[in-house]
């Protein structure tokens, strides 16, 4: 659990939450959007600078992540502030087709502006497995609840960290226990002959870190699909249907159902870990909450 804390501690989306501060009936004032797109990009620096330039004119905080492989980011200010300057990163042509997440919030969870360049949008750390050189296959949200009702053979694989696992999951997920995405490889390999033979649907929250994972999968012999948009989408297209529990998210509503609306989760204010509304204490620790 330590390390999950460092993770979310350590991120620019982390928000010190425990139960009783933040009222349900709140009045949302602040829009908060995430997204990302895979895209090659030559000079990731330039873009950093024009982009850095440009957004400070809308007076939005947030951090952009740019690299090689193209740029994940999230936005937070005023609703006006934040769509016009998703409008301009999208007038630029390898940003056309980001793929955006909208939440709501009382306050703003972070204190700047800031823009990043990294070796990669998200970190995995295995060279040339990237959605530009090998997409997988994607499952829409009605597929993937067709397969269920189906009763067709498959498998399906959490990308997430476990302890966004342990607060909820797809019907009959399997999980590799992870407390980094980029841990990924190494939990893998001893596991994989139980991914053989059927196809593997991959998932997490908004659709970044499955589109990563599918390629590797499928590099390793895996029939590898990627659930499209993530958790989020399937909720939006398919309801909740096949889904057990709730979905961390990182903003305040700590957590969502299938309706988007927050659950009343809280981060235990010991260990940070996501707890069920109504829950005595933490599934992490064990702290009473």
């Amino acid at each position: 659990m330590s390390s999950m804390r460092r993770f979310l501690t350590g991120s620019p989306l982390f928000l010190c939450l425990c139960r009783g501060k933040v009222g349900v009936k709140e009045i949302m004032r602040f829009l908060n959007a995430s997204f990302y797109q895979f895209s090659a990009l030559e000079d990731p620096a330039t873009w950093a600078k024009e982009l850095r330039r440009a957004l400070r004119a809308f007076d939005v905080k947030g951090t952009l992540i740019l690299a090689p492989e193209g740029i994940n980011g999230f936005l937070a200010g005023e609703p006006a502030a934040v769509r016009e300057s998703l409008a301009y990163i999208q007038r630029q042509a390898p940003f056309a087709k980001i793929d955006i997440k909208e939440s709501e919030s009382i306050d703003i969870p972070f204190k700047k502006f800031v823009v990043k360049v990294r070796p990669e949008i998200v970190t995995f750390r295995v060279p040339g497995h990237t959605p530009l050189q090998a997409a997988a296959p994607r499952l829409s949200a009605a597929e993937l609840k067709s397969w269920y009702e189906e009763g067709r053979e498959f498998l399906v694989l959490d990308t997430r960290n476990e302890y966004e696992v342990r607060l909820g999951k797809f019907k009959g997920a399997q999980s590799l226990n992870l407390s980094q995405f980029v841990e990924l490889p190494a939990a893998l390999a001893p596991e994989l002959e139980k991914f053989r033979g059927k196809p593997v649907v991959t998932y997490c929250t908004g659709g970044i870190r499955c589109e990563k994972a599918a390629p590797y999968l499928r590099h390793l012999g895996l029939d590898a699909y990627q659930l499209d948009g993530g958790i989020l989408r399937y909720f939006e297209d398919a309801g909740g249907d096949h889904w057990e529990g709730e979905c961390f998210v990182f903003d305040e509503r700590v957590a969502v159902d299938a309706a988007l609306k927050a659950t009343g989760a809280a981060l235990c204010p010991k260990c940070q870990g996501p707890v069920p509304a109504a829950t005595p204490e933490c599934i992490h620790c064990g702290e009473k909450v």
